[in-house]
């Protein structure tokens, strides 16, 4: 699934192409995503302006003056800039094409990610609950500390609580525990102000360093241009399960949280 870093590397790559630029025509080819496109978008759209490209969480906003283009990736949708003129594939389900003869084309094999409308000076429901962005000023240490109190759930699910915090997906979420030196297992509750310090440190250093290098490929994603992400050469613990830890040799090992493995060495985290 694509985490923050890939929807932000999305949304540099589209950006250019898309910021001032004034929507000629979406083209739908499959409403049925994981919510139906709403069938006035079309006409919401046309003849728009795009004024701003915005993620907030793993949600991209393409802002007009009427209102807002909400797009979620899903599990493994891409947004990309193509010439009008090539022919869409299997999976190529939307066009959002401009006067100026860009194209941005949304393929997703899945069906799993959306396009839909939000109304000026309102917010979306899917976006009313999101906690602070993990890159910002608000939040810290502190504020994983406060809201970690009393919970006794594994600490891995507690940072990929999008209440919490957004953006931490799995990929990320795995590196920045190894870094921390902090098991995915270990209660949430039993973690010190301190330790949440270099999480917090960690979090926002794993996630600017994955999008200065376009994302993690692993195996759907690719940027707005249409070529893939790098961070996956700099992996420490996450897919590595049963390989040498990176600081001190002894194997990996794997454990399942909820519906998801978590990779971390035995050794290097307490």
């Amino acid at each position: 699934m694509p985490e923050l870093p890939e929807v932000e590397t999305t949304r540099r790559g589209v950006e250019p192409y898309s910021r001032g630029a004034v929507v000629r025509e979406l083209v739908v080819r499959e409403p049925r995503l994981r919510w139906p496109v709403p069938d006035d978008l079309a006409e919401l759209l046309g003849g728009q302006t795009i004024v701003a490209v915005e993620r907030r969480a793993k949600y991209l906003l393409f802002r007009t003056a009427v209102g807002s283009l909400i797009v979620h990736l899903g599990m493994s949708g891409s947004l990309r800039v193509v010439s009008p003129h090539e022919t869409p594939g299997r999976h190529d389900h939307i066009d959002l094409l401009f006067e100026g003869g860009h194209c941005l084309r949304y393929n997703d094999p899945r069906r799993f990610g959306c396009f839909l409308w939000q109304e000026p000076g309102q917010q979306h429901p899917l976006l009313s609950h999101l906690g602070p962005e993990p890159l910002s000023a608000e939040f810290d240490g502190e504020t994983l500390y406060r809201h970690s109190r009393g919970r006794t759930g594994p600490v891995k699910n507690f940072i990929m609580d999008g209440k919490v915090v957004v953006g931490v997906g799995n990929i990320y979420a795995n590196e920045a525990l190894f870094l921390s030196g902090i098991r995915p297992d270990r209660g949430a509750g039993r973690i010190s102000q301190r330790r949440y310090q270099r999480l917090a440190e960690n979090i926002k250093q794993v996630l600017t360093s994955a999008i200065d290098q376009g994302g993690t490929t692993l195996k759907d994603f690719v940027g707005g241009d249409g070529k893939p992400g790098y961070f996956a050469l700099q992996l420490h613990v996450y897919g590595r399960t049963g390989l040498p830890c990176t600081s001190c040799g002894r194997q990996l090992q794997e454990v399942r949280l909820g519906q998801r493995s978590s990779v971390y060495c035995v050794a290097c985290q307490r």
